[in-house]
């Protein structure tokens, strides 16, 4: 007998090119460019297509080597965190556009781009507050702009952009956005011309966008979660209304190990899991289980998982195994069942990073019939 391989990560490339088309056609409305983020999907081909057919305006990640393999599709490329200087040599070579945050490292590339008879443009970071890349000295940001336009002659100041939510979790709101604007006008009348980007960071910054207030000078978002799998929005945003964007453009399909009753608190003392974590554990009596088998080596956490089966609660896991409450699925679960899960951004950055889950891609022209 011939087993099919699990986990399996299915990816419906239908549901992903309208979520494509529908994110840029409303960025493209308000006057706001898209560069396509693929790093949450590995950059995989199949995917970053669909990113160019759907009308993105670049390819953008924080990986070359997912960059280099879209470099045929015929978009700009953009490398979206700012790079080390070992890169440096590959960004001048296999990048259009880069973040740019530290001022020798600016000095570097513009050496290596005149080595090459190359031009590449830079965006320069502001700290806006969420304290990761960026200029926080807001004269010193307009310094560097100037040495950029008139000093390096290899480099071309495309814009500045700010990245808000990632690590301080900052919400980009349109104060934030407003102030990101004036810092563009005031880097503007210090070069004497417009800048080509104003980039307003990701997916929590098109909530502006569909929320119609964006303020009038971001001309340019950075764009994954939204579009690989719209959950951020509708669950921790509570916006219900995006019907034109799917949640659904990823299922992990996960073979059950043993379903079986056991007790819902562990029997004996009680110390420090596999992970160096204190656990808590609710006290529930007897309770049907289930095991599957993907655990954090896959997913990073599996807590996040989204049963599609009713009656199913994710109670946490191990490397390689996620354990499951399936006491009130009134499916009766054995053991080589498959159970699907919707995903979570993480989890999808985890899934397609990793060699061990199998992945499926749905055509266009078969999955179209589904949706």
């Amino acid at each position: 007998m011939e087993y099919k391989r699990y986990p399996r990560l299915r990816c419906d490339l239908s549901r992903l090119r309208r979520n494509v088309e529908s994110v840029t056609r409303r960025c493209h409305a308000a006057g706001i460019r898209v560069a396509g983020v693929v790093k949450g999907a590995n950059g995989l081909l199949p995917i970053t297509e669909q990113y160019a057919l759907g009308g993105c305006d670049q390819i953008a990640s924080s990986r070359l080597d997912q960059l280099e393999r879209a470099a045929g599709l015929g978009l700009p490329t953009m490398l979206i965190r700012v790079p080390m200087r070992c890169e440096l040599e590959d960004v001048a070579r296999v990048c259009d556009y880069s973040l740019e945050s530290d001022a020798d490292t600016l000095t570097e590339l513009n050496a290596l781009c005149a080595r090459r008879n190359r031009r590449h443009k830079v965006v320069l970071m502001a700290d806006l507050g969420d304290l990761r890349e960026g200029w926080w000295d807001k004269d010193e940001l307009t310094v560097q702009a100037l040495r950029v336009e008139r000093e390096l002659s290899h480099l071309d100041l495309a814009g500045i952009g700010t990245n808000l939510g990632c690590y301080g979790a900052i919400v980009p709101t349109v104060e934030k956005m407003e102030e990101l604007a004036a810092l563009a006008a005031r880097i503007e009348a210090a070069i004497g011309r417009k800048l080509e980007i104003v980039s307003g960071g990701a997916t929590t910054s098109f909530r502006l966008v569909h929320q119609g207030t964006m303020p009038a000078g971001i001309n340019h978002l950075r764009i994954g979660e939204a579009i690989l799998v719209n959950y951020d929005l509708p669950h921790e945003w509570g916006i219900s209304d995006l019907d034109d964007l799917s949640s659904q453009v990823f299922t992990l399909q996960a073979q059950v190990l043993e379903c079986r009753r056991k007790p819902s608190y562990p029997e004996g003392e009680i110390f420090i899991d596999a992970f160096g974590r204190r656990q808590e554990y609710p006290s529930r009596g007897m309770r049907r289980r289930a095991l599957i088998g993907v655990g954090k080596l896959d997913l990073g956490s599996a807590m996040r998982l989204i049963p599609r089966d009713v009656g199913i609660e994710i109670l946490g896991g191990s490397s390689d195994h996620t354990i499951l409450d399936v006491e009130d699925c009134p499916r009766p679960l054995k053991a080589g069942d498959i159970l699907e899960f919707d995903l979570d951004y993480t989890a999808v950055l985890f899934l397609t990073a990793g060699s061990y889950v199998a992945l499926d891609f749905l055509p266009v022209e078969e999955s179209a019939a589904l949706c």
